[in-house]
């Protein structure tokens, strides 16, 4: 077992925990905006953990495992950045942390072209 499947089923996980802390735990503690911004982050954390996980799976199978590596690398940065600074929005209201949020969309985006040209085989 490589280990991003090992990364990508924790990040489900903490993805599942942090959607079940939201759900039952936080919906009395945070205004309606604030919780959407938190599910926001939940669902895409899940997404981009499943991500990993089919990256995982595919890596040695495409062309360029080098190209999948560094899918995997940018959606763990993107959860990072793009997730983490939802959730940490939800909780601070400090609008700034919206800033971040982009960078990890970026990471996301860099992550599935990755993938696109590691699946590509070089005409020769």
């Amino acid at each position: 077992m490589n280990k991003y499947t090992k990364i990508g089923a924790l990040a489900a996980m903490l993805s599942v925990v942090l959607g079940a802390f939201g759900a039952h735990i936080l919906e009395d503690r945070l205004t309606a905006d604030a919780l959407d911004v938190y599910d926001t982050g939940v669902q895409y954390h899940m997404f981009h953990s499943v991500g990993i996980l089919l990256i995982a799976l595919l890596m040695d199978r495409l062309p360029s495992p080098k190209l999948a590596i560094w899918a995997a690398r940018l959606h763990i940065i993107g959860i990072i950045l793009f997730s983490g600074s939802l959730y940490v929005l939800a909780f601070s209201g400090v609008k700034i942390l919206g800033a971040i949020t982009p960078l990890g969309g970026v990471a996301f985006i860099a992550g599935w072209i990755c993938i696109a040209l590691a699946a590509r085989k070089d005409k020769k």
